[in-house]
């Protein structure tokens, strides 16, 4: 096992209010639409994580401006859409998947050549998702056998299409609309389940027109963006590691406040209620075309369940944290139809499974899930294989184990969730730094 870095405990019961960081997701797409529109955007609730600060890096070597008065803030000077100058420099995406893929697609309408870079785990992702069809564009893009690094070449013409993922991904869909802003003709995406919609609330917002349904989206090059102001939503991903540690640490309520409630993204929710969670939410209100609200969670006794496939989609990245709930739940969950979550950050399936048994959860894996049987957890050392999502969900296993769990590998939790121990700590976690 890698070196540990953090030690999780069992404590009392979780009280408090907490405000997680800004969506990542809402972030990485504000600085490029920012970016290639007319005038100046400013970004309120900006995530300060190292994904985010990668994308605006690049961002800033392509000759954008940026301001930061303030943590969380960006002021953004566009320069419009046809307006970024190339760069000599690799383009290097650090651990932010959603960079890449969807840089990919705004750089293959541009007039210069790119290299976009990432770091070991990145390298390692598959990219031929979003290249093939890029590719089918017109766009001319060298992969390391489908993998990073990929490199763009400019001036290519591109031609819009229409398009059928083979896999529901928002990432695919955006990267194909932002390289539609800059074909000719219309460019169709139809997926074969309806995925979070950011892209396009926000291409509206940003004034281009643009057709879209669940499921579906459809836009013409050669419009305009201009610039607005975006109000980022408190990231559900993240608010997901409170809410499951609330439903099982008996005596816990926590109040997440102002979390991004988009229907595509919070599969979670619904699975957990399936589940017996006591989760209910307060002041609903929409911001800048994104639903948010406060989540009110307290403990409730969970049951296992076969969960429903319509809903895998809409909670991709909250499966490590849906692991730990069903490893206490009482009786039997079963996961099918997420055999996205082996091309992540890590194997996530395998990763969870492996560290689950080291505590003596009884899981069985399968190729697109897994059969887990709740009931208790005992201590263990587990290795996150540098994955973020792997190292916050033995963090909340820690909480009701039956003695310390050891996390190694855990640097990478910055790129999503920066403060998370001390947010973490203050509501009654028992998470301490190893060194």
């Amino acid at each position: 096992m890698s070196r540990v870095d953090w030690v999780s405990a069992a404590g009392g019961p979780l009280r408090g209010e907490i405000a997680v960081p800004g969506d990542k997701s809402v972030s990485h797409r504000a600085l490029m639409f920012g970016a290639i529109a007319d005038g100046v955007s400013h970004i309120r609730g900006f995530l300060e994580g190292e994904d985010t600060r990668a994308t605006a890096a690049i961002l800033g070597k392509l000759g954008v401006r940026f301001e930061t008065p303030a943590p969380g803030e960006r002021i953004v000077h566009g320069v419009g859409l046809h307006g970024l100058r190339g760069s000599s420099d690799v383009l290097d995406c650090g651990n932010a998947g959603t960079g890449m893929r969807l840089l990919a697609g705004l750089l293959a309408g541009q007039a210069f050549d790119s290299i976009l870079v990432g770091d070991e785990s990145l390298s390692r992702r598959p990219m031929r998702r979003v290249t093939d069809p890029l590719e089918a564009m017109g766009a001319s893009i060298g992969t390391n056998d489908g993998k990073p690094p990929l490199r763009i070449r400019g001036g290519a013409g591109l031609k819009g299409i229409a398009y059928e993922p083979p896999v529901a991904s928002a990432q695919i869909k955006s990267a194909l609309l932002l390289a539609g802003l800059y074909a000719d003709g219309f460019t169709e995406v139809v997926e074969p389940h309806p995925t979070r919609d950011y892209t396009e609330s926000m291409l509206k917002a940003f004034g281009w027109p643009i057709d879209y349904s669940p499921g579906r989206a459809r836009l013409e090059g050669g419009h305009v963006l201009r610039a607005v102001d975006v109000d980022v939503p408190a990231d559900f991903s993240s608010a997901a590691f409170f809410i499951v540690a609330a439903c099982i640490v008996p005596g816990s309520e926590v109040r997440l406040k102002a979390v991004g409630l988009n229907p595509r993204r919070t599969g979670l929710l619904a699975a957990l209620e399936l589940m017996g969670a006591d989760i209910r939410v307060e002041n609903e209100r929409n911001s800048g075309g994104e639903d948010i609200g406060d989540l009110v969670v307290r403990h409730a006794p969970l049951h296992g369940v076969a969960l429903p496939l319509e809903i895998v989609p809409d909670m991709i990245d909250e499966f490590p944290a849906l692991f730990v709930a069903a490893a206490v739940a009482e009786g039997m969950t079963t996961i099918r139809g997420a055999a996205e979550l082996r091309v992540k950050e890590s194997d996530r399936i395998a990763s969870m499974a492996h560290g689950l048994k080291a505590c003596g959860v009884l899981v069985d894996e399968l190729p697109d899930g897994a059969i887990i049987r709740g009931g208790t957890i005992g201590g263990g050392s587990i290795d996150s294989h540098g994955d973020h999502r792997i190292a916050m969900s033995f963090a909340i296993a820690g909480l009701v184990a039956s003695a310390p769990i050891a996390i190694g590998d855990c640097a990478n939790v910055a790129t999503s969730f920066p403060g998370f121990m001390e947010l973490a700590n203050g509501v009654g976690f028992r998470l301490r730094s190893a060194a």
